[in-house]
């Protein structure tokens, strides 16, 4: 690990991040629908630090900060990664159209604005939708690399190192343990908020070599080209949750989740045809779905009772004749070596179990370090409202709740939500 600690102390002088790839795959596919058919809707995104005793503001250095988010605003896709990104297929199809990929060569990042209070950062970014929603997963990222650089330049180097040894011994022996789960279904999801990209990638990396055919890959698109696995993802909250806050009456706000899936289905082949149905409640979204969409190829699972959400999905399917062995169930919320294996027990031979594994992949450090400074927390970066209109999520926990009270009782009303289960949000 010695030489992790030496390329984390290389990386504290260097940018953030490097390359316009350096996101998650789902922001590009999710660009490409949004850049066909809403590309004149203005959002606003805001972050969102759900680790209130984590106070952001005396963490971070403002300046070194906004150093990091004006170097990002000017990257653009180079050749290299234009024609990589065009190379990207399912199957014979190419993913990514000529004309997203040249329009994402060309997107530069908005402004952002920026303000401190109460020892938190207010951070916002205004725009077009297609240039707007590109800024979350680098701007999340920044912030937790910030973070951790400037808890790890406090430490000696003996402490320090001591601290990547021990979690690299910790990633180690998590992978050894999924090593010995059958089947080929687990993928980083962790690029969000990562402890560092060095620690990033080296999680990929080692993921990758102990875990072989049994790594599905990673949502992050650099990585994924530069060590030869899959780029992976689905679609993100942000569609609904906008498309929603464009509904002009509650008949149309209910019928908004769907036409997202007309839209994707419009784009995507099978393969990527897989649902986020917890926006506004999972129970609610499968009882009103229209008969189609029980064929999509499966579904992702964010939030909630991950065991129970699974089985209703399962029931569902199954009362719509279709076979829970055929479609794909991704767990996605939190996620780490416990719960993963217990998943995985109760349902591989019901359906086909995928995980997306995330902060805790790439970046469990807790308990390392004096007063577990390096511990991840729950940060967010999430649309606030689009076309002037404020912006809500649900969840099946509604701990994860966003927008105005008195909008979220409207949704609330209107998707018929009942009763939930409000549970810990660790990361």
């Amino acid at each position: 690990m010695t030489r992790l600690d030496e390329r984390s102390r290389s990386d504290e002088d260097s940018p953030v991040i490097r390359s316009r790839l350096d996101t998650d795959f789902y922001k590009l596919l999710m660009g490409q629908s949004v850049l066909r058919h809403r590309p004149d809707v203005e959002v606003t995104f805001s972050i969102v630090n759900r680790t209130t005793s984590v106070r952001l503001a005396e963490e971070v250095d403002e300046d070194k900060l906004r150093a990091e988010f004006d170097r990002a605003r000017s990257l653009v896709l180079t050749p290299a990664e234009a024609a990589s990104l065009s190379g990207l297929e399912i199957g014979a199809r190419r993913i990514f159209t000529t004309e997203f990929v040249a329009a994402f060569a060309d997107l530069r990042l908005p402004p952002y604005a920026l303000d401190v209070r109460d020892g938190q950062l207010d951070l916002t970014f205004t725009g077009s939708w297609p240039a707007v929603m590109q800024w979350e997963v680098p701007a999340l990222a920044i912030l937790m690399e910030l973070r951790n650089r400037a808890v790890l330049e406090g430490m000696a180097s003996g402490p320090r190192r001591r601290v990547y040894a021990d979690a690299g011994a910790r990633l180690d022996a998590k992978l050894d343990r999924l090593s010995k789960l059958e089947g080929r279904r687990r993928a980083d999801f962790g690029t969000r908020r990562r402890q560092s990209f060095a620690w990033l990638e080296e999680a990929v990396v080692r993921a990758r070599d102990r875990l072989g055919g049994a790594f599905l890959g990673t949502s992050n698109v650099l990585l994924a080209m530069r060590h030869g696995v899959d780029p992976i993802g689905t679609s993100a909250h942000e569609l609904p949750m906008v498309y929603a806050a464009l509904a002009d009456s509650d008949e149309a706000l209910a019928a908004a989740p769907y036409a997202v899936l007309a839209d994707w289905e419009a784009d995507y082949a099978t393969p990527l045809r897989i649902l986020l149905p917890d926006t506004f409640g999972t129970a609610g979204f499968l009882a009103r779905a229209p008969e189609s969409v029980a064929r999509w190829s499966g579904i992702r699972i964010d939030s909630g009772d991950p065991v129970g959400i699974a089985e209703l999905a399962i029931e569902w399917w199954s009362a719509h004749g279709e076979n829970p062995r055929d479609k794909v169930v991704i767990f996605s919320d939190g996620l780490d070596v416990a719960e993963i294996e217990a998943l995985h027990g109760r349902f591989t031979e019901r359906v086909k179990v995928a995980f997306g594994w995330g902060t805790l992949l790439t970046n469990d450090f807790r308990g390392l370090g004096a007063a577990d400074a390096l511990a991840p927390f729950s940060l967010v970066c999430k649309a606030v409202s689009a076309d002037g209109r404020p912006t809500v999520k649900l969840s099946d926990n509604p701990a994860k709740a966003l927008g105005p009270p008195g909008e979220v009782a409207r949704y609330r009303r209107v998707f018929a939500v009942g009763q939930q289960e409000t549970r810990a949000v660790e990361v």
